[in-house]
């Protein structure tokens, strides 16, 4: 457990002024100082207790008989990587094993909302993983659920969380603030709950986070801005990240597995000359495969610099940057005397190239290679069955049957934009076939459906999604169905539905792709049927099987799986299916699907 500040300055000063030995020291570094902007030669680094206690050119009166050092040979000294904002459940993996995976890419401090796992089983599971947060080498913080459901008025979650629930996880140790407020209607409509969890968070001092998924920056958007929320992460274009920046709030600048909106509103810095000091880097939502062949934050520091940044400037935007912002400037987010000892030792600046991981003053990753023992932390059963359909699905529960009479229809079809959260809301004219809308081939128009896996209702919801390139029978279903995680499946073979979802139900939830009645690839993520209880690297693998099972049926989706799990998000628009039906997200109402 690490010591806080006041219990260890003392000894700091000791071995800052010579009279006590560090733990360790690293020499002859190149300091990147993310508080002055500078990268500073000849520099010696000490740590105590965890914590740095020296920073200058000699740290020679700090070594003692059994101080460890460390020869940076002219390397970089550079803090740990922060991710202001993310789920762990989209790595389908724990929190212990998205630290294993993560650390040898240089992350050191987590903001980790387990809005996923709330949204299955309640309170209860965000306390698991706030718990097993605590017990990292790293520094994960939780942030408490704000919507569960994210739309009370058009979906139904595994569970609810209103005010008292805000209110209770406050006391927690390792609450840092209010997740992402999905809700902005509620919001600008001072609904009582969103209000209410507002203001419990603010009483407590801690932070809200935002999520004004619209694009209409007018009056709505003041409004939110008005009820508190303090960063924001869903802008996609250069005005979103300026007009959350002139009203006081903190661009939040994702770069995940299937959102890339860095590029684009790094603009406001790069070129309109906003102070990048009120921008930080995060992921958001980063699957197992990105973390593995990819990287993590140090992606998006890399990503961030070819965008036009200065190297330290895109260090601060993932380090100091976020520190400050949720109020840890103190302990996090730079080297400087009494910070958490994380940081880095690397060897090429702009490129990002990690050698070396510490955590508080304990090397973690070496050469990309986890060393640090982070022992397995174990759930309980309550959370391992979570997937209850109530009966055996049948391929009659995936058709949808056309108004009385028809040839043709004309049906709302949900679009997918590639690389990006929001969907289009796109109008086809489609064939009746027996009476009933299988899709269109030619029109790359496919079905798909919600499953109720959370009350063994038994009930199916079918629409039709566009972008998803099949063009053999075939489906795939997941139990990662953003929020309120569902069962969404999505095929082009009615029986192919079927089977999907019967497997995932017997298995206890993951992702499943089946192929003219053969199941092609299989994640099994039995923890709230959200996450696998193996590596990071073994879900890898399965995914990529999963990704090649899907090109293989024809769809060329960059991050396809990200694109399918999101398809029930009823917070961002367009289009979305519900539990309750199809979703006009830019009027928040439910619509038929036959226009």
């Amino acid at each position: 457990m690490m010591r806080a500040y006041a219990e260890t300055a003392r000894l700091l000063v000791d071995v800052a002024m010579g009279r006590a030995a560090a733990d360790l020291v690293v020499r002859g570094a190149r300091w990147v100082n993310v508080h002055s902007g500078e990268v500073i030669p000849a520099t010696d680094i000490a740590v105590a207790d965890g914590r740095f206690a020296y920073c200058g050119p000699d740290a020679t009166h700090t070594i003692g008989p059994r101080t460890v050092v460390v020869e940076a040979r002219n390397r970089y000294v550079v803090p740990g990587l922060c991710d202001a904002h993310m789920h762990v459940e989209s790595g389908m993996v724990t929190v212990t094993e998205f630290c294993r995976a993560v650390i040898p890419h240089g992350t050191t401090s987590m903001f980790i909302d387990p809005h996923e796992v709330a949204n299955v089983l309640g309170l209860a599971g965000v306390r698991l993983m706030h718990d097993e947060a605590l017990a990292q080498p790293v520094n994960v913080w939780t942030q408490m659920p704000s919507c569960v459901p994210s739309a009370p008025d058009l979906e139904n979650a595994g569970a609810r969380i209103g005010v008292a629930e805000v209110e209770e996880a406050m006391r927690w140790p390792g609450m840092i603030g209010l997740g992402e407020v999905m809700n902005f209607p509620g919001v600008i409509a001072n609904d009582p709950v969103m209000a209410g969890a507002i203001a419990a968070t603010r009483h407590a001092g801690k932070v809200v986070g935002g999520h004004y998924a619209s694009p209409n920056l007018g009056r709505d958007f003041h409004g939110y801005v008005a009820g508190g929320a303090q960063d924001d992460h869903e802008g996609t274009r250069a005005d979103d990240a300026i007009a959350r920046v002139r009203q006081g709030m903190k661009a939040m600048l994702r770069l995940g597995s299937a959102w890339y909106d860095v590029a684009e509103q790094i603009r406001a810095v790069t070129e309109q000359g906003l102070d990048p000091r009120n921008f930080i880097l995060c992921t958001d939502d980063c699957h197992s495969g990105t973390l593995i062949a990819e990287g993590h934050m140090d992606r998006v520091v890399r990503h961030a610099i070819r965008q036009g940044l200065k190297p330290v400037t895109a260090i601060q935007m993932a380090t100091l940057n976020t520190a400050e912002h949720f109020g840890l400037e103190r302990e996090i987010g730079s080297i400087t005397p009494g910070r958490r000892a994380d940081f880095l030792i690397v060897s090429q600046l702009a490129e990002l190239r990690i050698d070396e991981v510490y955590g508080r003053g304990v090397r973690l990753a070496q050469n990309g290679q986890l060393t640090a023992d982070i022992p397995v932390y174990a759930y309980p059963d309550t959370a391992m069955r979570t997937v209850h359909l109530g009966r055996k699905l049948t391929a009659q529960d995936f058709e949808l049957s056309a108004p009385a009479g028809k040839n043709h229809v004309e049906a709302r079809v949900i679009g997918v934009i590639e690389n990006q959260a929001p969907t289009e809301h796109l109008q086809r004219r489609l064939p009746v076939i027996d009476g009933k809308v299988p899709g269109d081939p030619e029109q790359d128009v496919c079905r798909i459906a919600l499953v109720e896996r959370h009350r063994a209702t038994g009930d199916v919801v079918n629409a039709l999604v566009s972008g998803f390139g099949y063009d053999v029978p075939c489906a795939m279903a997941s139990t990662v169905a953003h929020d309120s995680h569902h069962m969404i499946v999505v095929g082009t073979s009615a029986d192919d539905m079927a089977a999907a979802a019967n497997r995932l139900g017997d298995v206890g939830g993951g992702v499943v792709f089946f192929r003219d009645g053969v199941e092609a690839a299989m994640v099994e993520l039995p923890v709230a049927g959200l996450m696998s209880t193996e590596r990071a690297e073994v879900v890898a693998a399965k995914v990529d099987a999963l990704l090649a099972a899907m090109r293989a049926a024809g769809c060329k989706l960059n991050n396809a799986y990200m694109q399918h799990s999101l398809l029930a998000l009823v917070v961002i628009p367009s289009l979305r299916l519900s539990d309750r039906g199809l979703v006009d997200v830019e009027r928040f109402e439910l619509v038929d699907v036959f226009a």
